[in-house]
Protein backbone atom coordinates (compact mmCIF):
# COMPACT_ATOMS: atom_id res chain seq x y z
CA UNK A 1 0.00 0.00 0.00
CA UNK A 2 3.20 2.05 0.81
CA UNK A 3 6.24 1.72 -1.28
CA UNK A 4 9.49 1.91 -0.48
CA UNK A 5 9.59 5.53 -2.60
CA UNK A 6 6.45 7.01 -0.32
CA UNK A 7 6.90 8.60 2.71
CA UNK A 8 3.31 7.69 5.23
CA UNK A 9 2.69 11.05 7.57
CA UNK A 10 -0.37 11.88 9.60
CA UNK A 11 -1.12 15.46 10.04
CA UNK A 12 -4.05 16.13 13.05
CA UNK A 13 -5.40 18.85 14.60
CA UNK A 14 -7.78 17.92 17.26
CA UNK A 15 -11.91 18.89 17.45
CA UNK A 16 -12.73 21.25 19.96
CA UNK A 17 -9.61 23.34 21.69
CA UNK A 18 -9.58 26.66 20.27
CA UNK A 19 -6.34 25.68 17.14
CA UNK A 20 -5.18 28.47 15.44
CA UNK A 21 -4.95 26.71 12.35
CA UNK A 22 -7.33 24.13 12.04
CA UNK A 23 -9.78 25.01 14.82
CA UNK A 24 -12.50 27.11 12.36
CA UNK A 25 -13.90 25.84 9.28
CA UNK A 26 -11.31 23.47 7.00
CA UNK A 27 -8.56 26.52 7.18
CA UNK A 28 -5.87 23.58 7.87
CA UNK A 29 -6.63 22.48 4.41
CA UNK A 30 -4.22 24.33 2.70
CA UNK A 31 -1.37 23.39 4.34
CA UNK A 32 -2.55 19.89 4.52
CA UNK A 33 -2.56 19.19 0.87
CA UNK A 34 1.31 20.74 0.83
CA UNK A 35 2.14 18.15 3.18
CA UNK A 36 0.11 15.45 0.92
CA UNK A 37 2.39 16.43 -2.03
CA UNK A 38 5.29 15.05 -0.26
CA UNK A 39 4.15 11.52 1.31
CA UNK A 40 0.60 9.84 1.82
CA UNK A 41 -0.85 11.74 4.77
CA UNK A 42 -3.44 10.50 7.47
CA UNK A 43 -5.87 13.39 8.17
CA UNK A 44 -8.51 13.64 11.02
CA UNK A 45 -11.78 14.98 9.63
CA UNK A 46 -11.67 18.31 11.57
CA UNK A 47 -8.59 19.14 9.24
CA UNK A 48 -10.15 18.95 6.06
CA UNK A 49 -14.03 19.74 6.51
CA UNK A 50 -14.92 22.87 5.35
CA UNK A 51 -18.69 22.61 5.33
CA UNK A 52 -19.41 22.69 1.69
CA UNK A 53 -15.99 22.00 0.61
CA UNK A 54 -13.56 19.39 1.29
CA UNK A 55 -9.79 19.58 1.64
CA UNK A 56 -9.44 15.79 0.90
CA UNK A 57 -7.71 14.87 -2.25
CA UNK A 58 -6.46 11.16 -3.47
CA UNK A 59 -3.40 11.32 -1.08
CA UNK A 60 -4.95 11.60 2.19
CA UNK A 61 -6.78 9.24 4.33
CA UNK A 62 -9.53 10.19 6.32
CA UNK A 63 -9.51 8.94 9.73
CA UNK A 64 -11.80 9.83 12.61
CA UNK A 65 -10.31 10.43 15.93
CA UNK A 66 -11.42 7.20 17.84
CA UNK A 67 -10.05 5.30 15.05
CA UNK A 68 -6.65 7.40 14.78
CA UNK A 69 -6.28 6.44 18.39
CA UNK A 70 -6.65 2.09 17.51
CA UNK A 71 -4.31 2.78 14.92
CA UNK A 72 -1.50 4.47 16.95
CA UNK A 73 -2.37 1.23 18.89
CA UNK A 74 -1.51 -1.02 16.80
CA UNK A 75 -4.93 -2.35 16.98
CA UNK A 76 -6.52 -1.39 13.47
CA UNK A 77 -4.96 -1.11 9.58
CA UNK A 78 -5.85 0.91 7.22
CA UNK A 79 -6.92 -0.82 4.24
CA UNK A 80 -7.06 2.21 1.17
CA UNK A 81 -11.05 2.61 -0.52
CA UNK A 82 -13.06 4.41 -3.07
CA UNK A 83 -16.57 5.16 -3.13
CA UNK A 84 -17.64 3.68 -0.15
CA UNK A 85 -20.93 2.86 0.59
CA UNK A 86 -22.73 5.48 2.80
CA UNK A 87 -25.46 5.22 5.15
CA UNK A 88 -26.93 8.74 6.86
CA UNK A 89 -28.21 8.98 10.17
CA UNK A 90 -30.27 11.73 11.02
CA UNK A 91 -31.12 13.18 14.75
CA UNK A 92 -35.40 13.07 14.89
CA UNK A 93 -35.24 15.70 16.36
CA UNK A 94 -34.27 18.11 12.96
CA UNK A 95 -37.37 20.14 12.10
CA UNK A 96 -38.70 18.69 9.05
CA UNK A 97 -37.76 21.60 6.72
CA UNK A 98 -33.60 21.47 7.61
CA UNK A 99 -34.11 17.93 6.93
CA UNK A 100 -35.38 18.26 3.43
CA UNK A 101 -32.64 20.70 2.91
CA UNK A 102 -30.13 17.82 4.29
CA UNK A 103 -31.89 15.47 1.62
CA UNK A 104 -31.42 17.97 -1.25
CA UNK A 105 -27.79 18.11 0.08
CA UNK A 106 -27.24 14.96 0.01
CA UNK A 107 -29.06 14.27 -3.49
CA UNK A 108 -26.59 17.15 -4.88
CA UNK A 109 -23.35 15.19 -3.68
CA UNK A 110 -24.62 12.02 -5.19
CA UNK A 111 -25.21 13.52 -8.44
CA UNK A 112 -22.24 15.72 -9.00
CA UNK A 113 -19.50 13.36 -7.13
CA UNK A 114 -20.72 10.34 -7.80
CA UNK A 115 -20.61 9.57 -4.28
CA UNK A 116 -22.76 6.31 -3.56
CA UNK A 117 -24.96 7.16 -0.59
CA UNK A 118 -27.55 4.11 -0.07
CA UNK A 119 -30.19 6.05 2.13
CA UNK A 120 -30.94 7.64 5.49
CA UNK A 121 -32.58 6.58 8.89
CA UNK A 122 -34.03 8.49 11.24
CA UNK A 123 -33.29 7.94 15.01
CA UNK A 124 -36.14 6.79 16.89
CA UNK A 125 -35.85 8.82 19.62
CA UNK A 126 -34.19 12.15 19.62
CA UNK A 127 -30.69 11.79 20.33
CA UNK A 128 -30.47 14.99 22.86
CA UNK A 129 -26.93 16.43 22.13
CA UNK A 130 -25.80 19.17 24.30
CA UNK A 131 -22.55 21.37 24.20
CA UNK A 132 -20.79 23.80 26.39
CA UNK A 133 -17.57 26.17 26.35
CA UNK A 134 -15.39 25.20 29.54
CA UNK A 135 -13.83 28.21 31.74
CA UNK A 136 -10.27 26.96 29.49
CA UNK A 137 -11.80 27.67 26.19
CA UNK A 138 -11.97 23.75 25.51
CA UNK A 139 -15.74 22.67 23.89
CA UNK A 140 -17.45 20.12 25.79
CA UNK A 141 -20.42 18.02 25.56
CA UNK A 142 -22.30 15.15 26.03
CA UNK A 143 -25.39 12.86 24.54
CA UNK A 144 -28.63 11.90 26.12
CA UNK A 145 -29.98 9.04 24.20
CA UNK A 146 -26.88 7.51 22.17
CA UNK A 147 -28.09 4.14 21.97
CA UNK A 148 -30.83 5.36 19.34
CA UNK A 149 -28.15 6.74 17.19
CA UNK A 150 -26.44 3.04 17.38
CA UNK A 151 -29.34 1.34 16.26
CA UNK A 152 -29.94 3.60 13.44
CA UNK A 153 -26.70 3.35 12.16
CA UNK A 154 -26.46 -0.10 12.94
CA UNK A 155 -29.57 -0.62 10.19
CA UNK A 156 -27.79 1.34 7.45
CA UNK A 157 -24.67 -1.56 8.13
CA UNK A 158 -27.50 -4.50 7.32
CA UNK A 159 -27.83 -2.26 4.28
CA UNK A 160 -25.00 -2.51 3.25
CA UNK A 161 -23.24 0.78 4.50
CA UNK A 162 -19.53 0.77 4.70
CA UNK A 163 -19.45 4.05 6.29
CA UNK A 164 -21.71 6.20 8.63
CA UNK A 165 -22.60 10.02 8.33
CA UNK A 166 -24.09 11.17 11.49
CA UNK A 167 -26.41 14.50 11.42
CA UNK A 168 -28.05 15.57 15.06
CA UNK A 169 -29.70 18.36 16.03
CA UNK A 170 -27.98 21.56 17.52
CA UNK A 171 -28.95 24.80 19.15
CA UNK A 172 -27.75 27.64 17.48
CA UNK A 173 -24.05 28.19 19.33
CA UNK A 174 -23.77 31.44 18.33
CA UNK A 175 -24.27 33.07 21.79
CA UNK A 176 -21.54 30.93 22.93
CA UNK A 177 -18.51 32.04 21.39
CA UNK A 178 -19.47 35.17 19.46
CA UNK A 179 -15.55 35.56 18.23
CA UNK A 180 -15.77 32.08 16.31
CA UNK A 181 -16.65 34.60 13.50
CA UNK A 182 -13.44 36.72 13.64
CA UNK A 183 -11.43 33.39 13.70
CA UNK A 184 -10.74 33.74 17.36
CA UNK A 185 -11.26 31.17 20.45
CA UNK A 186 -13.28 27.40 20.11
CA UNK A 187 -16.00 26.10 17.88
CA UNK A 188 -18.40 25.48 20.65
CA UNK A 189 -20.09 22.31 18.96
CA UNK A 190 -16.64 20.58 18.35
CA UNK A 191 -16.13 18.71 21.64
CA UNK A 192 -19.78 16.80 21.07
CA UNK A 193 -19.05 16.11 17.42
CA UNK A 194 -16.19 14.36 18.61
CA UNK A 195 -17.85 12.22 21.23
CA UNK A 196 -20.87 11.59 18.41
CA UNK A 197 -18.05 9.80 16.05
CA UNK A 198 -15.90 8.56 18.52
CA UNK A 199 -19.01 6.28 20.46
CA UNK A 200 -19.96 5.01 16.78
CA UNK A 201 -16.38 4.45 15.73
CA UNK A 202 -15.76 2.30 18.76
CA UNK A 203 -19.38 0.41 18.82
CA UNK A 204 -18.79 -0.58 15.12
CA UNK A 205 -15.49 -0.60 13.85
CA UNK A 206 -15.88 1.73 10.39
CA UNK A 207 -15.64 5.05 9.34
CA UNK A 208 -17.57 7.77 10.57
CA UNK A 209 -18.12 11.36 10.44
CA UNK A 210 -20.54 13.85 12.17
CA UNK A 211 -21.66 16.95 10.80
CA UNK A 212 -24.19 19.38 12.77
CA UNK A 213 -28.09 20.56 11.62
CA UNK A 214 -28.73 24.05 13.23
CA UNK A 215 -32.88 25.02 13.03
CA UNK A 216 -31.79 28.60 11.73
CA UNK A 217 -30.62 27.61 7.83
CA UNK A 218 -30.28 31.53 6.26
CA UNK A 219 -27.10 32.56 5.08
CA UNK A 220 -25.54 36.02 6.85
CA UNK A 221 -24.28 38.60 4.77
CA UNK A 222 -21.94 39.82 7.06
CA UNK A 223 -17.98 39.42 6.36
CA UNK A 224 -16.34 36.91 8.56
CA UNK A 225 -12.80 36.05 9.09
CA UNK A 226 -11.18 33.82 6.14
CA UNK A 227 -10.74 31.01 8.38
CA UNK A 228 -14.48 30.58 9.58
CA UNK A 229 -15.91 31.75 5.98
CA UNK A 230 -16.54 28.53 4.45
CA UNK A 231 -19.10 27.95 7.46
CA UNK A 232 -20.77 31.16 6.43
CA UNK A 233 -22.01 30.64 3.11
CA UNK A 234 -23.96 27.23 3.56
CA UNK A 235 -27.59 25.72 5.26
CA UNK A 236 -25.16 22.92 5.55
CA UNK A 237 -22.07 21.15 6.63
CA UNK A 238 -23.28 17.51 5.13
CA UNK A 239 -20.78 17.79 1.36
CA UNK A 240 -17.34 17.66 3.31
CA UNK A 241 -18.31 14.77 5.71
CA UNK A 242 -19.61 13.22 2.44
CA UNK A 243 -16.40 13.54 0.58
CA UNK A 244 -14.43 12.53 2.96
CA UNK A 245 -16.23 9.32 3.76
CA UNK A 246 -16.03 8.43 0.39
CA UNK A 247 -12.80 7.93 0.46
CA UNK A 248 -12.02 7.04 4.08
CA UNK A 249 -10.00 3.91 4.32
CA UNK A 250 -11.37 0.60 5.68
CA UNK A 251 -10.47 -0.20 9.18
CA UNK A 252 -9.17 -4.17 9.45
CA UNK A 253 -7.13 -6.27 12.00
CA UNK A 254 -4.35 -6.95 9.22
CA UNK A 255 -3.06 -6.07 5.98
CA UNK A 256 -3.06 -2.43 4.72
CA UNK A 257 -1.64 0.23 6.53
CA UNK A 258 -0.01 -0.17 9.74
CA UNK A 259 1.61 2.35 12.81
CA UNK A 260 4.30 0.79 11.92
CA UNK A 261 4.43 2.14 8.50
CA UNK A 262 4.28 5.67 9.48
CA UNK A 263 7.34 8.21 9.07
CA UNK A 264 5.93 11.44 11.23
CA UNK A 265 3.01 13.38 12.97
CA UNK A 266 2.86 16.81 12.63
CA UNK A 267 0.67 18.16 15.93
CA UNK A 268 0.01 21.95 17.23
CA UNK A 269 2.62 23.13 19.54
CA UNK A 270 0.42 22.81 22.75
CA UNK A 271 -1.98 20.02 22.61
CA UNK A 272 0.50 17.04 22.52
CA UNK A 273 -1.49 14.90 25.37
CA UNK A 274 -2.94 12.56 23.00
CA UNK A 275 -2.36 8.64 22.25
CA UNK A 276 -1.33 9.47 18.78
CA UNK A 277 1.74 11.66 20.68
CA UNK A 278 2.76 8.66 23.20
CA UNK A 279 2.62 6.15 20.75
CA UNK A 280 5.05 7.78 18.18
CA UNK A 281 7.38 9.12 21.03
CA UNK A 282 6.98 4.92 22.31
CA UNK A 283 7.67 4.12 18.69
CA UNK A 284 10.25 6.36 17.30
CA UNK A 285 8.15 7.65 14.78
CA UNK A 286 9.10 11.79 14.68
CA UNK A 287 6.97 14.19 16.10
CA UNK A 288 7.25 17.61 14.62
CA UNK A 289 5.18 20.04 17.10
CA UNK A 290 4.17 23.60 15.19
CA UNK A 291 4.55 26.47 17.37
CA UNK A 292 2.37 28.96 14.98
CA UNK A 293 -0.52 26.68 15.96
CA UNK A 294 -1.51 26.92 19.45
CA UNK A 295 -4.63 26.05 21.30
CA UNK A 296 -6.38 26.82 24.45
CA UNK A 297 -4.06 23.53 26.06
CA UNK A 298 -0.84 24.16 27.53
CA UNK A 299 0.42 20.54 26.85
CA UNK A 300 4.03 21.42 24.92
CA UNK A 301 6.91 19.04 24.44
CA UNK A 302 8.90 19.68 27.80
CA UNK A 303 5.73 18.09 29.72
CA UNK A 304 5.75 15.18 27.16
CA UNK A 305 9.35 13.80 25.52
CA UNK A 306 12.47 15.48 24.76
CA UNK A 307 12.33 13.41 21.66
CA UNK A 308 9.83 15.89 20.03
CA UNK A 309 10.78 18.70 17.26
CA UNK A 310 9.78 21.97 17.60
CA UNK A 311 9.44 24.07 14.36
CA UNK A 312 8.50 27.43 14.21
CA UNK A 313 5.69 26.90 11.54
CA UNK A 314 4.54 24.49 8.85
CA UNK A 315 6.35 25.92 5.85
CA UNK A 316 9.48 24.93 8.23
CA UNK A 317 7.81 21.16 9.26
CA UNK A 318 7.63 20.91 5.55
CA UNK A 319 10.94 21.34 4.59
CA UNK A 320 12.43 19.24 7.21
CA UNK A 321 10.23 16.76 5.79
Amino acid sequence: MINNKEKLGAFVVPTGIGASVGGYAGDASSWARKFSEKSKLIVNPNVVNAGGFSGINDNMFYVEGYSLDEFFKGNINLLPSKNNKIGIVFDSKIPEDVLNIHINTLNAVKTVYGVDILGYELTKQPVGVEFSLGTDGVSLGSVKNEKTLLNASEKLLDMGAEAIAIVCFFEDPEDMNEDYASGEGTDPVGGVEAILSHYISKELQIPCAHSPAFADYSISADIVNPKSASEYITPTFLPCILLGLSVAPKLVKSGGISVNDLDFLVMPYDSLGSVPVFQSVERNIKVFAVKENTTALNITSDKISGKIIEVPDYETCLNLI
